[in-house]
């Protein structure tokens, strides 16, 4: 039995691992603030598991949570794209500082193992194959998304065609998010050479499933498609929709934290790696539209043609390091979990907060 610490427990992804983790007879404490631009109040957590209310950027609530355990997985981050720039500071005090914040008390509590969330949108735009072969595109400028140019083009104008990404392409964060996720892997990394600790970042796909956050900007687009059809409304789809993207299941998400976690018991101190978490499926954002109105019996999709500055137009993934390394592989299927999702329950509303 390992006691395993949870950051964000009270969370979509968190409380996903939870279950899973006690399943797996797993000690359980979970650390969360239940911030109210995330949640609707303070969300019930399995008694099984000891919860500690409290801040990830507070050094002696972190300490609290720390007492006795021998892994951490940290969910606990502000996620989303955003509103706009003034979120910014929120994003690093809450993902940056927050996680420097954690691992300074972890050297000093002298806990060694960390599984911590991070995301695909550390690569930036996705990999794509030209006449050169395999490349990464400048981002996309503004007057092209204006007059529907949405596809990437190669420098001389040329095609490119999407590819999978792998651990290896190079990182290119495009928005605020995105650099305080690869921030925390930076820190992560740091951590594990100057204290001898082992770390695992998943850099997860697009995660749905279950008990997802409603109507928030902070949520992910399978969330926003979700609640527009409880509100009986039709869901907006940007750009064409044609749009390429990775779906994982919450469920597989909770594996790939459980295998993570085995994967850094047995590793040499110092030692940090990064495994994508995806389904292995490439669907359209329409497709995920399309397949929620389907199964809800709601209202087809709508394709506005609208686009927000710092999305990217086709990020999917390779998750066979976390097949070859992990023994992970995502189980559920994009349809069948599409269905489950399309009546599945989800969060209550949260609330706009102001800092």
């Amino acid at each position: 039995m390992t006691r395993i610490l949870i950051t964000g427990g009270g969370g979509f992804i968190g409380g996903a691992i939870l279950d899973a983790a006690l399943a797996a007879g797993h000690e359980v404490r979970v650390l969360d603030s239940f911030r109210l631009d995330v949640h609707d109040g303070v969300a019930p957590v399995d008694d099984r598991a000891e919860l500690v209310v409290g801040d990830v950027r507070d050094p002696e609530a972190v300490r609290r949570a720390l007492d006795g355990v021998d892994v951490v997985v940290h969910e606990a981050a502000k996620v989303g794209l955003g509103v706009d720039f003034s979120d910014a500071p929120d994003y690093t005090a809450s993902n940056v500082h927050g996680t420097a914040v954690l691992l300074a008390a972890m050297a000093e509590r002298r806990v060694d193992r960390l599984v911590l969330a991070s995301s695909m949108v550390v690569y930036g735009e996705g990999a794509y194959t030209g006449p050169q072969g395999r490349t990464r595109p400048d981002a996309r400028r503004p007057e092209d998304l204006d007059r529907g140019a949405f596809d990437p083009r190669g420098a001389d104008g040329s095609r490119l065609e999407p590819a999978l990404i792998d651990e290896d392409d190079p990182v290119d964060p495009r928005n605020v998010y995105a650099l305080t996720k690869l921030a925390q892997e930076h820190l992560a990394a740091a951590w594990s050479r100057s204290s001898g600790g082992r770390a695992v970042a998943l850099r997860y796909h697009n995660v749905y499933g279950p008990l997802m956050p409603r109507d928030t900007p902070y949520a992910g687009v399978a969330s926003l498609f979700r609640s527009a059809l409880a509100r009986g409304e039709a869901p907006r789809v940007f750009e064409d929709g044609a749009q390429r993207r990775d779906f994982v299941h919450v469920r597989d998400v909770a594996g790939a934290n459980l295998a993570a976690i085995a994967a850094v018991e047995g590793a040499e101190p110092g030692w940090f790696r990064a495994y994508n978490v995806g389904s292995g499926s490439v669907h359209t954002i329409l497709d995920v539209a399309a397949a929620l109105s389907g199964a809800s019996g709601g209202p087809a999709p709508v394709v506005t043609g609208a686009y927000r500055l710092g999305d990217v137009r086709h990020i999917t993934a390779s998750s066979a390091r976390a097949a070859r390394e992990l023994g992970w592989t995502a189980r559920i299927a994009f349809d069948e979990g599409m269905r489950e999702f399309a009546t599945a329950p989800l969060r209550g509303a949260a609330t706009a907060v102001t800092r």
